[in-house]
C-alpha cells in the first residue's frame, strides 16, 4: 500500500502542473484588468501605467509570466492579493480553519442522516417511511443550494431566531475561551446543516438500492436458511456490502464541500473560503484565486488517493498492489 500511495503521489505532479498552465491561461484570458490592484491609483497616467506594468513583467510573452508565477508557486510564493495588498497565503490561511469546521461540520451530519435514513428506507423499503424519505430526497436533489440556504435563513434566523445569519463568531467575545468556541459552532450549524441536508439525498438513496439489492443475493439467503438472526444479517453481512459505495465517495467530500459552499459561506457571508474565491473572481483578484483553484484541483487528488485506500481497507478482496 505504500508503493502505490508513492505511485500515485508521484503521478499528481504532472496533473498539478497541466492543472496549474490551464488555470493561468484561463485567468490571463478573462476580461477585465486583474492588475489595476497594484498601480498606485493617484497616479492614472497612461506612460507610467506602462511603465509599471512592464516592471512587473505584465508585458512579457505568456509562457515566461507562467514560468515565474509557476517557479515562485513551488517555492510557496502565492503571489500579492491586488485588493487586500497581503500575500495571498496568509489570506488562504486566516479562512481555511472557517471553511474546514464547516466542512468537516457538514461532512458529518451528511453520513449521520443518509446513514440512518438509507438503513431505515432500505430495511423496510415500499413502506410510508420509504416513501416519505423518498420525497425528501427528490425534493433536496430538486432545490438549488442557494434556495435552501435562503429559506433557512428566513426561518431559522429572522422567524424562530435561533441561529445567526452571519459571521463566523459574535462580536467581542475574546479567542481560546469557551464562548468563543460555542459560538463558532453556533454560526456554523445553520450554514454546515443547509450542506448535509442537501448532499444527504443521494448518499441515501444509494445506501437505501444497496441494501435491498444485497438482501436479494444468494449469501443472505444462506444466512436466514442457516437461522441468523435478521438483525445480525443486516448489520454484518448487508451493510458492510452496501457502505462500500458510500466509502468510495469519501475522499471527495470536503473538497466537494469546499467547492460547494461558495455559494453557502457568501449568502450567509460566512468568512471562509468559498467566499473569498467567489470574491477574488469578481474583483480580478487571480492570485488569490489561482491559489484557491490549485488548492481545491490538489484536495480533488489527494481525495481520490484517500477514498482508494478506504476503499481497500473496507472491503478485504481488493488489494492496493
Amino acid at each position: 500500500m505504500l508503493q502505490y500511495s508513492l505511485r500515485r503521489i508521484l503521478s499528481m505532479i504532472p496533473l498539478l502542473l497541466l492543472i496549474s498552465l490551464v488555470v493561468f491561461s484561463l485567468a490571463k484570458m478573462m476580461p477585465g484588468d486583474p492588475f489595476a490592484g497594484e498601480i498606485d491609483p493617484s497616479n492614472t497616467n497612461p506612460k507610467y501605467i506602462e511603465e509599471m506594468r512592464e516592471k512587473l513583467g505584465y508585458n512579457d510573452p505568456i509562457l515566461v509570466q507562467y514560468g515565474r508565477w509557476i517557479t515562485k508557486f513551488v517555492q510557496g510564493d502565492f503571489g500579492k492579493s491586488t485588493v487586500y495588498k497581503k500575500p495571498a497565503a496568509e489570506l488562504i490561511a486566516d479562512r481555511i480553519p472557517n471553511t474546514l469546521l464547516l466542512a468537516i461540520t457538514a461532512l458529518v451530519l451528511t453520513y449521520v442522516i443518509s446513514f440512518f435514513m438509507g438503513m431505515y428506507a432500505g430495511r423496510k423499503p415500499y413502506t410510508i417511511g420509504d416513501n416519505l424519505i423518498a420525497g425528501y430526497n427528490y425534493i433536496a436533489l430538486a432545490i438549488p443550494s442557494f434556495v435552501a440556504a435562503i429559506l433557512a435563513i428566513y426561518f431559522f434566523s429572522f422567524q424562530l431566531n435561533w441561529f445567526p445569519f452571519s459571521g463566523s463568531v459574535k462580536i467581542g467575545l475574546e479567542e481560546g475561551t469557551m464562548e468563543y468556541y460555542l459560538s463558532k459552532m453556533h454560526h456554523v450549524l445553520l450554514p454546515a446543516l443547509v450542506l448535509g441536508l442537501m448532499s444527504s439525498a443521494s448518499y441515501t438513496q444509494f445506501l437505501r438500492n444497496d441494501i435491498i439489492e444485497n438482501s436479494r443475493k444468494d449469501f443472505v439467503r444462506t444466512a436466514r436458511a442457516k437461522g441468523t438472526k435478521e438483525s445480525k444479517i443486516y448489520n454484518k453481512h448487508i451493510l458492510r456490502n452496501s457502505v462500500i459505495p458510500l466509502v468510495t465517495f469519501l475522499g471527495f467530500d470536503i473538497a466537494a464541500l469546499i467547492s460547494g459552499a461558495v455559494i453557502t459561506e457568501t449568502i450567509f457571508t460566512y468568512p471562509g473560503i468559498g467566499q473569498l474565491f467567489l470574491e477574488s473572481v469578481t474583483r480580478r483578484d487571480y492570485a488569490v484565486m489561482m491559489s484557491i483553484t490549485m488548492l481545491l484541483s490538489f484536495l480533488s487528488l489527494f481525495g481520490n488517493l484517500i477514498a482508494d485506500l478506504v476503499y481497500g481497507l473496507v472491503d478485504p478482496r481488493i488489494r492496493l498492489d
